[in-house]
């Protein structure tokens, strides 16, 4: 229908008005609605005409296109139409140049008229009025659009629609907000120039500070372009009304990744304007009770963004792993995410299969860089939190020592870090915050504690109670852990291996307590821990198993637990073997009737490893 010919049709802009229609000309208008003595058309959202029940040429439903011919312009301003017929025609749009305000200013508008261009990155149909996020390349704000109590306005207007609006500055509770009286969705050349320079904006105003690492870091300094890759996506994603999902293991190193980017995200949530508990819906932190990105999880992370989606009009959030997401045991996980086209970044210290990739827009992990486990997640997530958002480092410095600490990192870089903040914590203080963490997120279980946690960590300026707070968690945790151990230390069973290794087994289903702090995987740590100590400098590996699991930690034994899962699941037919983690941390699961065949399994492997 928009071949050229000699005939022209005029399509308004949305600025357009009354004295831009000619009396005489062609217009492509969209039905309004009805009347016994006519059809209303809307030329624009600022011009309406009438064409009478005799000049209709055909049926028509609402917010269908029709065009229609200016038969006349009455002085009191009302349009006289007829229904036109073409087999062809072209399309002109009729532009008028209007003074477009960035959201950066509305501030210096109130009460004041504006027109604003931008792509709407949610729209949320309240009790009364339909509230419309708006995006340009300065920030963002809300815009509220009244039809009639609980309506949807505008319901051509669609999540990601490029739109032009009109509208009053207003202040509601302390918050900006625009009082819509005309939206339009914009199209063609005038839809492609805002896109390219929302984009233009957003890439330079998304580009993280050039800032160098807090320490010294060979292997942090290789990762550097990766980090800022990913500090750059969740920069834009904040900019654009994103939701973020941060994932994260639920020990001390989980949490203190996730927490030093979840406090540079939801400051830079709050400088960029919306709602003031915006940083409640649009960023959520949970712990994942595994070391791996579950189907559990990923489960709940769809299930509340379908329902976001559909409910409140946001759109589908970016995905953010930290301390997990690396490994052959996420792989399910995101595979689902990918189904549903969310993008996943991840920042783990995990060994890497190489197979997760494909699954990924960003992926930071020693490894990559010729490091291991040592580095930490929560140095990682740290030194990307600082990239996010600078403002941030002061309060989150201590939180690589913590993450050192608490995960037994043995790296150079977890020293560095205790320096750079021992005239404030020694590294006794972050040991305590690290048990504190582990303790306080058994009992948390699925929750992620935003608050609790920013007590542990001494993230509320209220030193006192984080002293008094920490202290008694501790004292809590050492006292469970020593109930603990008094009751399975008796019953670990000693043999040395042909590589000379100190191999202990520890049955935790039936010599450990159930259901309370420590948990398996700690109980077992735990055990090793204390073992090491009675055989120092001797090499030394601890399983503590129950009934379809065993957990593994070794000291002087050169082992690649990940390489060694995949093998005896190749070799155990119907053992249901899956499992990982670090190179020499990890675990392994099976089906429980395979119990005695994977334990003999691992066993012979472990003895085959080089003994440093």
């Amino acid at each position: 229908m928009n071949q050229s010919s000699d005939v022209v049709v005029y399509r308004l802009g949305p600025s357009c008005d009354l004295s831009d229609v000619e009396e005489g000309a062609i217009y492509l208008g969209k039905v309004q609605g009805f009347a016994n003595f006519g059809t209303f058309v809307m030329l624009s959202d600022r011009v309406k005409g009438l064409v009478h029940k005799t000049n209709v040429r055909t049926e028509h439903i609402e917010r269908e296109e029709i065009l229609v011919r200016v038969r006349a312009i009455r002085p009191n301003g009302n349009i006289d139409l007829e229904e036109v017929i073409l087999p062809s025609y072209e399309v002109k749009p009729v532009v008028r140049t209007v003074s477009v305000t960035r959201l950066e200013d509305l501030g210096n508008r109130i009460g004041r008229t504006v027109t604003v261009m931008g792509e709407i990155a949610q729209i949320k149909q309240t009790s009364g009025p339909t509230i419309f996020t708006i995006v340009d390349e300065s920030g963002s704000e809300n815009a509220a659009a009244f039809v009639e109590a609980g309506v949807r306005a505008y319901p051509e207007v669609e999540l990601g629609s490029l739109v032009q609006l009109e509208g009053q500055v207003m202040q509601r509770n302390n918050q900006l907000q625009i009082e819509v009286r005309s939206m339009s969705v914009l199209t063609g050349d005038e839809a492609v120039e805002v896109t390219e320079r929302i984009e233009q904006a957003l890439d330079a105003r998304a580009e993280p500070e050039v800032i160098p690492l807090m320490v010294e870091s060979e292997v942090m300094t290789e990762l550097r372009p990766e980090m800022r890759r990913i500090a750059k996506t969740i920069r834009r994603a904040v900019f654009t009304s994103r939701p973020i999902v941060l994932r994260h293991h639920a020990d001390a190193d989980g949490i203190c990744s996730a927490v030093a980017i979840e406090q540079a995200v939801v400051s830079l949530i709050k400088q960029s304007g919306g709602d003031f508990d915006a940083d409640y819906f649009l960023f959520k932190r949970a712990p994942s009770k595994a070391p791996f990105y579950e189907i559990e999880d990923i489960t709940r992370d769809l299930d509340f963004a379908l329902k976001d989606n559909i409910r409140y009009g946001q759109k589908m959030p970016l995905i953010l792993l930290t301390d997990n997401g690396s490994t052959e045991e996420d792989e399910p996980a995101l595979k689902l995410a990918k189904v549903f086209g969310l993008e996943v970044l991840v920042v783990d210290h995990h060994h890497p299969d190489a197979v997760i990739d494909q699954y990924l827009i960003g992926h930071v992990n020693p490894y990559h860089a010729g490091g291991d486990f040592g580095i930490t997640a929560g140095m990682l997530g740290t030194e990307i939190a600082r990239l996010i958002n600078p403002s941030v480092e002061s309060l989150i410095q201590h939180l690589p020592a913590v993450a050192g600490v608490g995960d037994r990192s043995e790296a150079p870089e977890r020293q560095r870090y205790l320096d750079l903040i021992k005239e404030k914590y020694s590294e006794d203080d972050c040991k305590a915050m690290a048990l504190a963490l582990d303790y306080e997120q058994f009992w948390l279980r699925f929750n992620d504690g935003r608050e609790l946690v920013k007590e542990i960590l001494d993230l509320t300026g209220k030193n006192e109670r984080h002293t008094e707070f920490v202290r008694l968690l501790v004292e809590g945790a050492n006292a469970a852990i020593e109930d603990q151990m008094s009751a399975t230390m008796p019953h670990v069973r000693e043999q040395t291996l042909s590589n000379g290794a100190n191999l202990f087994l520890l049955d935790v289903e039936i010599h450990a307590h159930k259901f309370t702090f420590p948990p398996p995987g700690k109980t077992s740590g735990e055990v090793h821990d204390r073992l090491c100590k009675q055989h120092a400098g001797e090499p030394v590996v601890t399983i503590g198993f129950g009934p379809d699991f065993a957990v593994l930690r070794s000291k002087g034994v050169l082992m690649n637990i990940p390489r060694m899962v995949r093998e005896l699941r190749t070799e155990i037919s119907g053992g249901g073997i899956s499992g990982g983690g670090h190179l020499v941390v990890g675990s392994i699961k099976f089906v429980e009737g395979m119990r005695d065949q994977v334990l003999e399994g691992l066993i012979a492997k472990i003895a085959e490893a080089e003994v440093e």
